[in-house]
């Protein structure tokens, strides 16, 4: 596990947090995870949730992601999707609005890796280069991914070749992610 990238996703989470209290005075809170159990839940009221970054009690993993496309995924990607369990949180990137993927509780990273198996599949089939998704954007044909061959934090349309570098690492986007409440 690449423990920089896990020092500047726990950074940025940190961030979001105060944001969140600073503007709300609250925890932050999502109405898309209301009635979806997670131990990140702290509390909530008619239509949301209200909630907090936890350790996971049992240990994530992308082994399932390994085997099931015979890939070895950066250090990067085990470290931003094992290293903790919290909601998407929003963000803007150099004036680019996001929405930055995490995992909400156990049963949700299952979810997770079938989700970036079947993006590597589609790769696969495309011959594209792999990339591991890791926030979505206002665009339904963006994803803003991590390259599995360069580590780079790239903005790419979904099933397409074009894609530009945001970022050289992982870490490095997380350090400049712009936290916003929605």
């Amino acid at each position: 596990m690449d423990y920089q990238v896990s020092r500047a996703l726990e950074d940025f989470t940190r961030r979001y947090q105060h944001h969140w209290q600073s503007l709300t005075g609250h925890a932050p809170a999502s109405r898309a995870l209301f009635g979806v159990p997670s131990p990140c839940v702290v509390g909530e009221d008619d239509h949301q949730v209200f909630w907090q970054p936890r350790q996971p009690v049992e240990a994530l993993t992308l082994a399932g992601v390994e085997r099931a496309m015979d890939l070895q995924l950066q250090p990067a990607a085990w470290a931003f999707y094992c290293s903790q369990l919290a909601g998407d949180m929003s963000a803007r990137f150099q004036g680019q609005s996001l929405e930055l993927l995490q995992v909400w509780s156990e049963p949700d990273g299952v979810r997770i890796q079938e989700n970036l198996i079947g993006h590597l599949l589609m790769q696969k089939r495309l011959k594209l280069p792999p990339t591991l998704f890791i926030a979505t954007t206002d665009s339904e044909l963006s994803l803003i991914s991590l390259s599995n061959l360069t580590g780079e934090i790239l903005l790419e349309e979904v099933g397409r070749k074009k894609r530009s570098v945001l970022a050289p690492s992982l870490q490095d986007f997380l350090s400049l992610l712009d936290p916003c409440v929605t």
